[in-house]
């Protein structure tokens, strides 16, 4: 909204000219949804609080946890519903709205939030009975398979798109999937949403592991929207990914503002309103930038969290036998006895590598 009104007075006052410049929109992005987090965090937590919106630990299905996690019962969750308010704001105030891949991106982290808001609310009203909690499953997976179907669709059909797939280190190495290049986008985002979910149970350890993320997506998103860097690293140029990096740089400074609130002891939690469209948009934007593989680098801490959830499931269904004394893995280390503070940390500090091995596969090539 701002870029269209004030870059168009560039012809009356030269000041104005620096709304064109990527990076300065992504940076006032970033601070702006930060912004709209800390300010509108404490009269929403205390809203929350009177209505009586928290967390509920249920002992059944906590097994082992419930005395480490019980004094985070009653404490607001739902606090997705900030962090969409501050990308989508950030967002449509710098980025040039006209960009279809920024139209998309909000699409889909704006239908995977309505989805885990739907869950969110079921799981709250149906807390003091003994019915289902929150959304079926297969109804979570369907909304996830629609978000990718369309953003696979829009690929496959965009003609400044392709379906070839980019495969890290190999400046001439690419994989074309044709028609099944839509399926991938599907299992990309549908991944990357449930990832990040399962990801979702300490204070501040998804959030953190989003914010590097993001990070790592604005400087990809930057150079293949800028031909001479997508030139001179020899990866994928697409002008309009560009316009990507404000997008990402929103989703940095809404997560550094909601780890304010999140950070141990959470006052606020995100829940699948957050976990499922932050997920959802991190795929997003992995599936336009053509870093699709990457991905599995530099969201290790979510690809291993939910690798850990499937082998303890094919573990026990296959021997009866379990490798982690509970899953998802941040849990287990729960039950071994580290903090959960140093657990987070640990996570975060092993992330922090990640993006940057990750900046260094496009070098390497």
């Amino acid at each position: 909204m701002l870029y269209h009104l004030l870059y168009p007075l560039r012809e009356y006052l030269f000041v104005f000219n620096v709304f064109k410049y990527i990076t300065f929109r992504a940076a006032l992005a970033s601070v702006t949804a930060f912004l709209i987090i800390v300010i509108f965090s404490p009269p929403i937590i205390k809203k929350l609080k009177a209505l009586k919106i928290g967390e509920t630990i249920r002992q059944k299905e906590c097994p082992g946890l419930y005395d480490l996690h019980k004094k985070k019962e009653g404490t607001p969750t739902m606090g997705g519903i900030l962090i969409l308010l501050g990308i989508g704001l950030s967002t449509i105030l710098w980025a040039d709205m006209k960009n279809s891949f920024v139209l998309l991106a909000l699409i889909v982290t704006g239908w995977l939030g309505g989805v885990g808001f739907l869950d969110d609310y079921r799981k709250l009203s149906s807390r003091h009975t003994s019915g289902k909690r929150g959304l079926n499953k297969r109804t979570k997976l369907l909304a996830q398979v629609v978000a990718g179907l369309v953003v696979g669709i829009f690929l496959y059909l965009n003609p400044r798109t392709t379906g070839m797939l980019e495969v890290p280190f190999f400046k001439a190495l690419t994989v074309d999937l044709g028609i099944f290049y839509i399926p991938f986008v599907i299992l990309v985002i549908t991944a990357s949403s449930n990832a990040v979910n399962l990801t979702d149970g300490l204070d501040g350890l998804a959030i953190g592991c989003i914010a590097l993320t993001s990070v790592a997506y604005a400087g990809m998103s930057y150079v293949t929207g800028h031909i001479d860097f997508a030139g001179y690293l020899g990866i994928y140029h697409l002008a309009e990914a560009g316009e990507l990096t404000v997008f990402c740089a929103a989703i940095f400074g809404a997560a550094l503002g909601f780890l304010w609130y999140n950070s141990f002891p959470a006052s606020i939690f995100m829940g699948d309103t957050g976990a499922l469209a932050l997920g959802g948009a991190i795929g997003t934007v992995a599936v336009f930038v053509k870093k699709e593989i990457i991905l599995l680098l530099v969201g290790g801490i979510f690809v291993v969290e939910a690798l850990s959830v499937l082998l303890q499931i094919i573990s026990f269904r296959s021997t009866g036998k379990r490798i982690f004394k509970i899953a998802p893995l941040h849990h287990h280390f729960e039950m071994c006895g580290w903090p959960e503070s140093k657990i987070t940390v640990r996570f975060w500090i092993i992330a922090i590598i990640l993006v940057l091995l990750s900046f260094a596969t496009l070098k390497l090539r």
